[in-house]
């Protein structure tokens, strides 16, 4: 499968003007009303810090600007990731996590600002803040109702069933190889569970991690999700990929699909072609953004193609992709130049060669 470029990468998410500048793990989702969200957890000081904000920004020209960024998750803690689901007429569900004081306190820049910050928090708000959080808007993101909890995480979030229905696949929180499927009621926030990937049952994988899961369902009914996945020695980042024929009850063994340093975590689109996508960072040497193609429903998978070419540093990634009404794409994802500068949102537009 051939690529080609459209323009230079453009800037979606950045703060120049404060050193809160670091913006990292977005998702990009066209909404009903034919604006682009991008969503994504920014305001930051670094990779770890405890100012980080679940954030969105609009476009209503097709990606050429977006609005200044806005919070829609800004609890007590560090607000990461976020997810972006589109649903119904006007539905948009957004969904982040947060680590706890303790991590924070361990991790983050060793400065004044940031333990003034953290010694400000108290074990009762941490309480209240910790976990897996969602919202959902009924007007294209334009208002959002109270913060759910959920008892899994991926950093893109749910998707949407053929018949309606919202599939999360997600991992538990700080438990490795348990990765699970639940639905969403929309109009309750309630979650129940529908399966169980059941990784630890398999012995080979006890020495790789799964988790930051992404699930498509194809026309067919079958739901292909790509785990990211990866070992102790860093000798492997890869992607796997597991299907299930029963909306999301039972789930293949996992199959390895790209090559041992290929990248992760994946997320999957399918184009308007009947090409399914998937696309993921490359974080050793070359640095950068792939892709991956099958035009077989996910049985076979092409070699990698690049949509961004990174800069000196691995800390990128996390792209997704959207599709223009002409069948050109856009992949939003984040990067920075080099380790002494901040993160940044990025997006790159393309299309499929023919």
């Amino acid at each position: 499968m051939k690529i080609r470029l459209i323009d230079s990468p453009k800037v979606v998410m950045t703060n120049t003007e404060s050193h809160h500048a670091y913006f990292a793990w977005p998702t990009i989702a066209k909404l009903q009303n034919g604006k682009i969200c991008v969503g994504a957890s920014g305001y930051r000081v670094e990779h770890i810090c405890p100012f980080g904000k679940g954030v969105l920004a609009f476009s209503d020209d097709n990606g050429e600007t977006y609005t200044k960024p806005v919070p829609v998750f800004d609890t007590v803690l560090d607000d990461r990731d976020m997810g972006l689901t589109v649903f119904g007429e006007s539905g948009l569900i957004a969904t982040s996590f947060n680590n706890t004081i303790e991590f924070q306190r361990e991790n983050m820049p060793q400065t004044q600002e940031c333990f003034d910050y953290i010694n400000s928090v108290s074990a009762e708000d941490e309480a209240e803040a910790l976990g897996v959080n969602f919202r959902i808007s009924m007007d294209c993101g334009e208002t959002f109702g109270k913060i759910y909890k959920s008892p899994i995480s991926s950093p893109h979030g749910p998707t949407v069933l053929n018949d309606g229905t919202i599939l999360w696949v997600g991992r538990i929180q700080g438990i490795h190889n348990h990765i699970e499927a639940h639905t969403i009621d929309t109009e309750t926030g309630e979650m129940t569970l529908r399966g169980d990937l059941e990784l630890y049952k398999y012995e080979e994988f006890n020495d790789i991690h799964f988790y930051e899961p992404h699930a498509i369902q194809l026309p067919d009914g079958k739901i292909i999700c790509h785990l990211r996945a990866e070992n102790e020695d860093e000798t492997l980042f890869t992607l796997y990929q597991t299907i299930s024929l029963d909306n999301g009850a039972t789930w293949s063994k996992p199959k390895q699909i790209t090559r041992d340093d290929s990248g992760a975590p994946g997320h999957l689109f399918m184009h308007s072609s009947g090409t399914l996508i998937s696309t993921f960072s490359h974080r050793s040497k070359p640095y950068g953004i792939w892709a991956i193609f099958s035009t077989d429903g996910g049985q076979t998978w092409s070699d990698e193609s690049i949509i961004f070419h990174g800069k000196d540093t691995d800390d990128l990634g996390y792209p997704s992709t959207i599709e223009l009404e002409n069948g050109d794409l856009i992949t939003a994802f984040y990067t920075r130049e080099n380790d002494y500068v901040p993160a940044l949102i990025m997006q790159q537009k393309w299309s499929i060669e023919k």
